[in-house]
């Protein structure tokens, strides 16, 4: 009866008890996975989703053949996994995951430790979109970026974490702190592992070259055995602690039945090794121990290398996340000048602070006090100073080059512009050109492919040569190289990005470069495109001999809530003093104006032919207004017409020039009247222009050039053209005078100035030619390389040599593109490129 007791007790513990780690389960966790059959409880959400991924993934023994707990019991739950409950808290989530909008949609921005080749992306982005909830998942393999999107009602972000750390990888929350900390941990241990290798292969040779060098007969059995047994002995550190990461990779592979490009460097390190250490102790047949340390020795030279060109890369990319200062100087006590040190993440809108010469901004916000010069070539690319004064705007990451200035807050944290570009270029950095989609398809399937090849090769040569079948078997193994498939695209685009966004044309999309370098046709918005978009007032005609001040308010009080530049521009005009009518209902119809009540009356403001719909009265025949024409009316009719001007950019007509010298077809598509858009397109040289044109009728206009073979490339307001951007192959938003969160562009061009779309035009055509040099690069080496190994002309230690070098050029040769773009001057066009 004692046993029996004893044995319910101990049941009831193991019921009690989380199946996978051994840990007692909280009365109140619901976690539980079907392991054989039957429904075990977990202790908690990490818990679950290994043991999940152990299942999922076919390793169901483990749990039948295991015959106690992990001891130390955290083995079962890593201590990462523990604090996985973390991401899951709002005030966590802040810094790294913002809402999609229409839904319960998340996404975060995270990279990836344990990235080492392309098949470690592939399996990643896998196993990630399968666990439920996920509905997209991109890594980018040059820079270890991920970005991940889920379902917030169907999973949490803490068992994604948990689905990536089950298969062997670390994913944090991406920081540029983190990034360079886990940079710098890349490189010391790469440093200590490729150190150790090189003193084995140094001390190795000189073991192996007195072999080499002796004549026959020349030295004895016992001294050869000795040469040998110290070979192995040096050799020992290289494979055990070099190779370590190969062999660790390999074996995690092959657990989850996947061919990264570890496994065959580990089968080929593995089997030189284990051949060279039985002929050791046999006392017979060949030794590779030179081979082995020279192959590790080159292969992590290279990778180490190309580590180090891609955090260049990378590097480039992420410097405008540092421009934010950690300490500000709030004046708690405005006017009185007396400041305070706080930390920039305590600012809260509203705050006044002063900045002095040459320190960073460190918010968004207006000048109260002060004129001063403020440099803003990290963020716009121009790097002419722009000048500052009371009731400016300042944006934070610019540099006060100047005076003081005193600043009321307006934007602190993920609310302001850079930030809103710091997301749009993760953005950029995460997505995959599908040109990157089947290079990675290709090296996903390429590794199966070469170890049956190298299984082939070494049955040949075993009947043709059976005392070279083992290195030429190896040097099969090794000499490919997927992983420069894979960083083709990614490390130019990567470069390209970086330098794109240092000369003030911020890409958004990953298609972005690649699609503007294809394009054959241009086509332009005007107002504040071609135009500056600073639309001022030259006449004001009322049609009822109403006051023209009235007449004036009343638009401005229809146009109140506009981002449109006719809308600033009559702002502009009226006196500050004067008082604004109440309207009521006011209502926006994109590309035509707005309608509201006053009054009892319903009046409209707009294009001429909308505001007509209130009254159905035809324009007066004698009106001859310049400019862009807008009319004002009620039901009653006609109330008044406005006539407004703008000014042509500077650099329009040179960029103009230059994009019809190189054959690309350029026109101007435009809700202004026909009149006013000519004007223009005549000053510009441009013969196709459309004036006009509703958002329906630019759509349809690019749509019929598309289907007649043109790659258009739309360049308009990121807002109020966003329908017209959309169906362009690829578009440019001007930066200046829209919320740069809700732009539709694959391209922002933040320093409003057209010569550096020019340069980046440029730009995108010399990336796409140094994608093309990759990727011919990459499979002609292969289609080289691989056959020459197979009939024997290639040793391991060459085939170490070739395979790092494959990936190092492709890098080296993707940062050429930091080279040869200059910095044009503020308003330089094309010639500039």
């Amino acid at each position: 009866m004692a046993e029996t007791a004893d044995t319910d007790a101990t049941s009831r513990r193991e019921e009690c008890a989380c199946y996978h780690c051994g840990l007692p389960v909280p009365n109140d966790a619901d976690y539980t996975v079907s392991i054989d059959g039957g429904t075990r409880k977990m202790c908690c959400a990490g818990c679950q989703a290994v043991a999940q991924a152990i299942v999922d993934n076919g390793l169901g023994e483990y749990y039948r053949h295991r015959d106690a707990m992990p001891e130390p019991r955290r083995e079962a739950m890593p201590e990462e996994l523990k604090e996985l409950g973390l991401f899951d808290h709002p005030d966590f989530q802040k810094s790294f995951v913002r809402p999609v909008e229409g839904g319960n949609e998340r996404e975060a921005s995270l990279i990836l430790e344990g990235i080492t080749c392309a098949a470690c992306v592939w399996l990643n982005e896998s196993h990630v979109a399968r666990q439920p909830g996920v509905t997209a998942v991109d890594i980018n393999y040059a820079t270890r970026r991920a970005r991940v999107r889920w379902d917030e009602s169907k999973t949490q972000l803490s068992s994604i974490l948990a689905a990536i750390s089950a298969i062997g990888y670390r994913a944090y929350p991406y920081d540029t702190d983190r990034s360079e900390k886990i940079a710098r941990a890349e490189r010391k241990n790469a440093l200590w592992r490729l150190f150790v290798a090189g003193f084995g292969m140094m001390q190795v040779m000189m073991y192996a070259i007195p072999v080499y060098l002796a004549d026959d007969g020349t030295m004895t059995h016992d001294i050869l055995q000795l040469m040998r047994w110290a070979s192995l002995i040096l050799t020992l550190p290289v494979v055990l602690y070099s190779s370590a990461t190969f062999f660790r990779n390999a074996w995690r592979d092959l657990l989850l039945r996947r061919v990264g490009m570890d496994v065959p460097v580990a089968l080929g390190v593995g089997a030189a090794f284990g051949a060279s250490v039985w002929a050791t102790l046999t006392g017979g047949g060949e030794v590779y121990f030179d081979s082995v340390t020279m192959f590790v020795f080159f292969l992590l030279f290279g990778r180490y290398l190309e580590m180090m060109a891609r955090q260049k890369a990378v590097r480039s990319v992420e410097e405008i996340t540092k421009l934010l200062p950690t300490s500000a100087q709030r004046l708690p006590r405005y006017p009185d000048l007396t400041a305070e040190r706080v930390a920039v993440t305590s600012l809260a809108p509203g705050d006044v602070l002063l900045v002095k010469p040459g320190e960073v901004i460190p918010a968004d916000g207006v000048v109260l006090d002060g004129q001063s010069m403020a440099d803003e070539s990290l963020l716009t690319g121009e790097s002419r100073p722009v000048p500052k004064a009371s009731g400016d705007t300042l944006t934070g990451g610019s540099v006060n080059s100047g005076s003081p200035l005193v600043m009321r807050v307006e934007r602190v944290g993920g609310e302001t512009r850079l930030a809103a570009i710091q997301r749009l270029m993760e953005r950029a950095a995460t997505e995959k050109p599908k040109v990157v989609q089947m290079a990675d398809s290709i090296a996903a399937r390429f590794v199966g492919i070469l170890l049956l090849l190298a299984a082939v090769t070494g049955g040949a040569w075993m009947v043709l040569d059976p005392g070279r079948a083992l290195w030429v078997f190896v040097s099969v193994l090794v000499v490919s190289c997927p992983c420069a498939l894979s960083l083709a695209t990614p490390a130019a685009l990567t470069v390209a990005t970086g330098v794109l966004s240092r000369r003030g044309l911020l890409a958004t999309r990953g298609h972005a470069i690649e699609t503007l370098a294809r394009a054959t046709h241009f086509v332009f918005d005007k107002t504040g495109t071609l135009t500056r978009g600073r639309l001022r007032l030259v006449r004001l005609l009322p049609m009822r001999g109403d006051d023209a001040q009235e007449l004036l308010a009343l638009a401005v009080a229809l146009e109140q809530g506009s981002e449109h530049a006719i809308g600033v521009g009559l702002r502009n005009a009226l006196a500050a003093s004067a008082v604004l009518p109440q309207v009521s209902e006011i209502r926006a119809v994109t590309g035509q104006g707005v309608e509201g009540v006053m009054g009892g009356r319903r009046c409209r403001v707009g294009r001429p032919d909308y505001v007509s719909g209130l009254h159905d009265q035809a324009l007066p025949r004698d009106l001859a207004l310049p400019g862009t024409v807008v009319a004002l009316g009620d039901e009653a009719g006609w109330l008044a017409f406005v006539a407004m001007e703008d000014e042509l950019r500077p650099e329009a007509a040179a960029m103009v020039a230059e994009l019809k010298r190189d054959g690309m077809a350029v026109s101007i598509l435009s809700g202004d009247t026909p009149a006013a858009v000519a004007t223009v397109a005549a000053h510009l040289g441009i013969e196709d222009a459309h004036g006009g044109l509703s958002p329906q009728g630019k759509h349809d206009f690019i749509r019929a050039l598309q289907e007649a073979g043109a790659i258009v490339a739309m360049v308009g307001d990121g807002v109020n053209d966003a329908p017209v951007l959309a169906q362009a192959q690829v578009s440019v938003a001007m930066g200046g005078g829209t919320e740069l969160a809700r732009t539709q562009g694959d391209f922002v061009l933040l320093s409003e100035n057209l010569g550096h779309l020019g340069i980046g035009l440029t730009l995108a055509r010399r990336t796409l030619a140094v994608i093309r040099q990759n990727l011919w690069w990459a499979f002609g080496y292969n289609f080289v390389a691989i056959p020459l190994a197979m009939f024997g002309f290639v040793s391991p230690w060459m085939a170490g040599i070739g395979m790092s070098a494959s990936s190092l050029l492709v890098v080296l040769n993707a940062l050429r593109l930091q080279k040869g773009a200059p910095m044009p001057p503020a308003g330089a066009g094309l010639e500039a490129a």
